[in-house]
């Protein structure tokens, strides 16, 4: 598997210009479409989404109303994403943007809410509490949230609500489509939690760790009862750099856990990951999607059948 490209990070020293082109996008976004959106005229509302598996959710809950669009594209990371001035400027002609809060978005957030223009931020994850990392995870700094909460399908259940009311907050006509289809949603993610633990019951109770590169999946882990037994990056985000000590830490953990593998998702380098693999014989996985959707023609077009994926390639590992 080719490594995947260096991703872009947005830096304090950027900003400014970032700021300063995206006036030009804004009038234009705004010539072009309306400030909402090309269907204005039909008071259908323009709304943004940050990760695209929250685009997804939030167009179970908008239905047919409106399309739902996505800032950061399929297999870039949230946590180190890049805006151009042309997606500020449809931020800024957005009437709601979606994110998943928790510290997902990183300085992305501050770009988007300085961004200018009238759009609503709407924190999907409000009112979820983070967890406590389990013995072997890094742990969470001081005001720290771990901000993966989508997986775990239960704590979506939030998400739809937060989106909903959001929605029905800035279109009052359409709130009788919202709430039937924000509870259709619902429905079909409890039947997905449902199906992941009938999965994870394939793998005997205690053989279910975890060695993740990232702290990723304490929800997950949480909700379905697997043991992490630690993470190569240090950190519930992609930019931390472990110590020798830590590798050497996580060595001996994987070797007295007798875990099975080291789960990377695609956007992520696997190159520790594969050098502690290859000094503990455990394998890697090295194609999780989490944070991304595929194309529609991809394995994962829909948040759903993300985390069935994700639930199967962990699965698999453990055979």
């Amino acid at each position: 598997m080719t490594a995947p490209p260096a991703r872009r990070r947005v830096t304090a020293p950027l900003l400014p210009m970032i700021l300063a082109l995206v006036a030009a996008a804004v009038l234009l976004a705004a010539a072009g479409c309306g400030a909402g959106s090309d269907s204005g005229d039909r008071g259908r509302l323009d709304v943004v989404a940050a990760e695209s598996f929250l685009a997804d959710i939030a167009q179970n809950v908008a239905g047919d109303r409106f399309t739902v669009r996505t800032l950061i594209p399929p297999g870039a990371d949230p946590h180190a994403f890049e805006p151009a001035p042309k997606d500020l400027g449809e931020v800024a002609a957005a009437d709601l943007v979606i994110v998943n809060g928790g510290g997902l978005e990183g300085p992305l957030l501050d770009t988007l809410t300085n961004v200018g223009g009238s759009a609503t931020i709407v924190d999907a994850s409000a009112g979820l509490k983070t967890r406590t990392p389990q013995p072997g995870e890094p742990p969470l700094g001081a005001g720290q949230i771990d901000p993966h909460f989508w997986l775990d399908p239960v704590a979506v259940q939030t998400y739809v609500a937060n989106i909903r009311d959001a929605f029905v907050k800035a279109d009052p006509s359409g709130a009788a489509a919202y709430a039937v289809n924000a509870a259709a949603y619902s429905a079909k993610l409890k039947q997905l939690d449902a199906w992941i633990k009938a999965q994870v019951a394939q793998i005997p109770a205690q053989d279910r760790t975890l060695v993740m590169n990232h702290a990723s999946h304490g929800y997950f882990a949480d909700r379905y009862g697997f043991q992490i037994v630690g993470t190569v990056l240090p950190g519930v985000g992609t930019a931390d750099t472990p110590t020798a000590r830590q590798l050497g830490d996580l060595t001996q953990a994987i070797r007295r856990s007798g875990a099975k593998a080291i789960f990377v998702e695609i956007d992520e380098n696997p190159q520790l990951a594969e050098q502690i693999a290859a000094e503990t014989g455990v394998r890697v996985v090295t194609d999780l999607l989490d944070h991304s959707l595929t194309a529609a023609g991809g394995v994962a077009p829909t948040y759903i059948a993300m985390m069935k994926y994700d639930t199967q390639r962990i699965v698999e590992a453990f055979r």
